[in-house]
């Protein structure tokens, strides 16, 4: 591993990147939800086909938005789901089956889209639930991404009682964990979108080790009118950064709001710096 590394670092200061690298060449584009569930997100709210009509007018809006940086298509399934009963080893989550996760896999590539697995670790974490994945995470179009929302160990209670947490050891595990998947198997770097709208949910920021076989995105998914998005954004985005940063989009929750609305790309690269390269709509 430490040879992989210093070896990925001196491509990286000859180059800029490691080949195949998806950021910051591209902007990410993502539909989020989970196939199996009308209530988690665009991503299995609509019946398929109509679903991707709609993310193909958005791609184009995006790409209208801005025509400097190609749009890379996405799919972010959560693929461990934090739970409201505690299961049969009380850990509060539960995993997509095999035909599931193939299944959303299948729809990537059928719309070239590359695919998210999101992990909800609930009261286990990420050292027993994300070698779960790594069967999969050996495709090159599959990338993760992680949720301390859900993340309830250190609180001690099930998921939704609380707003759960990740320190940055947690999230290194995840890097590490990715970056040997890269090297073992020769693939691209990866992309961890890592999910944030407390002051909380990540602590010690500071400490998280870049690698270059593996983009972080520290991605801000808090909902509500376009004002509270825009100052979590600064908050907890921009002004704590660690590599790039994301940005999300609520079609039912944005509008809640009164006088509130969906931002459209052109506001949300006019308003947000740095100009977020992960964009996601639940």
């Amino acid at each position: 591993m430490r040879l992989d590394s210093l070896k990925a670092d001196s491509i990286v200061k000859a180059s800029g990147q490691l080949p195949g690298a998806i950021l910051p060449g591209h902007r990410i584009v993502a539909f989020y939800g989970n196939i199996r569930s009308k209530g988690m997100g665009i991503l299995g709210r609509e019946p398929k086909e109509q679903m991707f009509r709609k993310f193909e007018k958005v791609l184009a809006e995006w790409q209208a938005a801005d025509p400097s940086l190609p749009i890379q298509p996405a799919l972010h399934n959560v693929t461990i789901t934090a739970q409201g009963a505690p299961g049969k080893d009380g850990k509060y989550r539960l995993m997509n089956s095999k035909a599931t996760i193939e299944e959303v896999i299948g729809w990537a590539k059928e719309h070239k889209c590359i695919i998210f697995l999101d992990v909800q670790v609930g009261l286990s974490d990420l050292e027993h639930e994300l070698p779960k994945l790594e069967p999969y995470l050996k495709d090159p179009i599959v990338h993760m991404g992680i949720d301390p929302e859900f993340a309830m160990q250190t609180k001690g209670v099930r998921p939704g009682k609380k707003i759960g947490t990740f320190d940055a050891k947690d999230v290194n595990y995840a890097v590490k964990f990715l970056a040997r998947i890269v090297s073992e198997n020769h693939l691209p770097p990866k992309v961890l979108t890592v999910h944030r709208f407390t002051q909380g949910m990540i602590t010690n920021y500071k400490n998280i080790k870049t690698d270059p076989r593996v983009q972080i995105v520290m991605h801000m998914d808090g909902w509500g009118d376009p004002t509270l998005k825009k100052d979590s954004y600064h908050d907890y985005i921009q002004t704590q950064p660690v590599q790039y940063t994301g940005f999300k989009l609520f079609y039912e929750y944005d509008i809640k709001p009164k006088n509130s609305h969906l931002m459209t790309p052109k506001e949300v690269l006019a308003e947000l710096t740095p100009k977020p390269l992960y964009v996601q709509y639940q």
